[in-house]
């Protein structure tokens, strides 16, 4: 009987409880946005990379570590000699390795000298592969390869020819070597898209005619000889790996940090960036705020909401006192009503947040690099909701009450 006259009295008021009901809807896909983004944020963060074991690199801590040489920020302390590569390279566990060579750049875009097999090992997103959109991989001495950012942002296709300069901030070039774009990557959503690829050799060849981080008064040597030059790496910045075992992934970590021929430190991609997140990890902090205090205002606007409605509803609870409701009739009705309500407005909310996330997400995932998962509700979601429909029925009390209140003392004489 009672849940029959809450149903009637919200369709009574169909115009009022549609409005109330949409406001609420868009302040809960607000807070649901919030969450998303957040939850999304962190995801995408702790898969810039994935399915590599162990990062190694000089001396230095393992956020330091990760930000040069996945994030590209900052410097190393210092590189590493393709000596001890080749000792970690020849150690049993080793099923891979990638070099990474850094130091120098273009328009502000860092350069990375690495090997092809960069392309086919480096993985994010739990196991995605970076994908070449134009072009090819390095066939030349002089190819580049670039990331989706860097070519959107300086308008570079294939072809296009560049030149590197020496160091982050450095008015030297190397003007006398000059480059050509040979393959631009897919958006992936990590440091990658801004990164201008080349090869080990590449780095090598620019540098023949450079010491102690100088050109050499004088001397350049012409491209034809350097082309014929052994261009091997003599050190570099760091390494991705990937061992054979899992079980030998602690044994390996520990040999290598205890490495007698030079300080190196090893590390594991997803602890450092667990970490790395704990220090940049305040955005998520900021956005949990947000969304306590969403949910906090939509209560608050819900009461405020159900107040404004008495006085339009004097007379009808009057008129219920009149015909033998008792208090608890009266307090049930309105408790069922913001039952309703709240339900309604969760259901609407899920509405629209699902289908501004699907007309979204390639936009998001394109411009910031952080994928939306579009998914059902998780367990958390469901305790949130939970626990605002049992806050809409206690604060639903505070009107209840005012309303048996007026129906006492208004009697059948309120004039609406």
């Amino acid at each position: 009987m009672l849940l029959k006259l809450s149903i009637n009295s919200l369709y009574a008021r169909l115009l009022t409880v549609g409005m109330t009901v949409l406001a609420i809807s868009f302040s809960l896909m607000l807070y649901m946005s919030v969450e998303k983004l957040r939850t999304s944020a962190y995801t995408s963060f702790t898969d810039t990379i994935s399915q590599t074991d162990l990062i190694v690199g000089a001396r230095a801590s393992s956020v330091q570590l990760m930000l040069y040489s996945v994030f590209r920020i900052g410097n190393a302390t210092n590189n590493i000699t393709w000596e001890s590569y080749q000792d970690i390279l020849n150690k049993d566990e080793i099923d891979w390795a990638v070099p990474i060579s850094l130091g120098d750049s273009h328009k502000g875009f860092r350069v990375m000298g690495t090997t092809e097999e960069f392309f086919t090992r480096y993985k994010y997103r739990g196991g995605q592969s970076i994908n070449i959109k134009k072009g090819y991989l390095f066939d030349d001495l002089y190819d580049v390869v670039l990331g989706a950012g860097v070519a959107e942002k300086l308008q570079y296709d294939v072809n296009t020819p560049l030149i590197v300069s020496h160091g982050l901030q450095s008015f030297s070039d190397h003007d006398d070597q000059p480059f050509k774009v040979s393959g631009i990557l897919e958006k992936t959503g990590t440091p990658v898209d801004n990164t201008v690829i080349v090869s080990l050799a590449a780095i090598e060849a620019i540098h023949v005619d450079w010491s102690t981080g100088a050109k050499i008064p004088g001397q350049e040597t012409p491209i034809e000889e350097i082309r014929k030059m052994d261009l091997s790496p003599k050190n570099i910045t760091a390494a991705l790996l990937g061992v054979k075992s899992k079980l030998t992934i602690f044994n390996l970590q520990r040999w290598i940090n205890n490495y007698p021929e030079e300080a190196m430190t090893a590390i594991l991609p997803g602890a450092a960036l667990q970490e790395l997140w704990r220090v940049v990890g305040v955005v998520e902090n900021l956005l949990l705020g947000i969304s306590v205090v969403v949910i906090f205002t939509t209560l608050i606007g819900m009461t405020a909401i159900m107040f404004s409605s008495l006085s339009e509803r004097r007379r009808e609870m009057a008129i219920w006192r009149a015909m033998g409701a008792s208090p608890l009739t009266i307090v049930g009705l309105l408790m069922l009503e913001a039952i309703f309500i709240s339900l309604l407005s969760i259901i609407l909310s899920l509405v629209l947040l699902f289908i501004s996330l699907n007309v979204l997400q390639p936009w998001i995932d394109y411009n910031y690099g952080i994928l939306v998962n579009i998914e059902m509700l998780s367990i958390r979601d469901v305790y949130v909701f939970a626990l605002f429909i049992f806050a809409s029925m206690l604060i639903s009390l505070l009107p209840a009450l005012r309303a048996y209140w007026f129906s006492i003392n208004d009697g059948m004489t309120i004039k609406i």
